[in-house]
């Protein structure tokens, strides 16, 4: 029998102007399909010119710079459609969905959608729903009591995933994917007899709880900082559109 981890998945990243869901832009974003473990993987890249500047802080991370991606980049709106696109034909083609923080790249796609196409991003899986497979949700779901950064880089380290190129979407992308079936692995006894179908909504809930107990850290410490308990995706704002 062959288990969901060790079957077909695909991944999807983004890199950004930054850490704003609502004000900032995709300028790079990638997706690796995979059939299954050691099968050799399909990569689709997008480079895009968001047209606003991209600050010093977030090209150190991601090497992108605002002149290669005016001479490179593309305008966002086809982008923006065709990345949609493919993700919808992934959900339709039965293979979940590896996204690292999801709510991150996701939202951020959804505003994109909201931004340049006048369409949400829910608007493309009416037919067939979406399915997320969330690798920092289900390791702090499946290790919870572990101390340490939680990051792609430390959950890469701590599986034993090779992360060759970090804060590139396609290196990030693969490695998200290979993390997912390294916990899959890991975690067997307690994943195999779940599909991906039923760990969406488990995932939903425990990233609410997972929200909360730090939103209660931050209180007990005197952060005023908001955590989002929202899963996969966060709700629209009227700002966005």
């Amino acid at each position: 029998m062959t288990y969901w981890y060790e079957g077909p998945l695909a991944a999807f990243d983004t890199e950004t102007t930054g850490v704003d869901v609502e004000t900032d832009r995709i300028v790079s974003a990638a997706l690796v399909v995979q059939d299954g473990p050691g099968s050799r993987p399909r990569l689709s890249r997008w480079l895009v010119n968001p047209g606003v500047p991209v600050p010093e802080a977030a090209t150190a991370v991601h090497g992108l710079t605002d002149d290669h991606l005016a001479r490179n980049g593309r305008w966002p709106a086809p982008v923006m459609h065709e990345i949609a696109t493919e993700l919808a034909e992934q959900a339709t083609a039965g293979r979940p969905l590896v996204v690292m923080n999801a709510p991150f790249d996701l939202t951020l796609l959804d505003r994109e959608l909201r931004r340049h196409r006048a369409s949400s991003l829910a608007h493309w899986f009416e037919a067939t729903p979406l399915l997320v497979l969330d690798p920092r949700v289900l390791d702090k779901h499946l290790d919870r009591y572990r101390k340490g950064r939680r990051t792609l880089t430390d959950l890469c380290a701590h599986y034993g995933v090779e992360l060759d190129g970090a804060h590139d979407a396609g290196a990030d992308a693969q490695a998200s994917l290979d993390l997912v079936r390294a916990i899959g692995r890991r975690f067997a006894a307690r994943l195999e007899r779940l599909s991906p179908a039923e760990l969406h909504p488990l995932q939903a809930m425990w990233h609410a709880a997972q929200a909360r107990g730090l939103q209660a850290w931050f209180a007990r410490n005197g952060t005023e900082e908001a955590v989002d308990p929202a899963w996969p995706l966060r709700p629209g704002l009227p700002a966005a559109a």
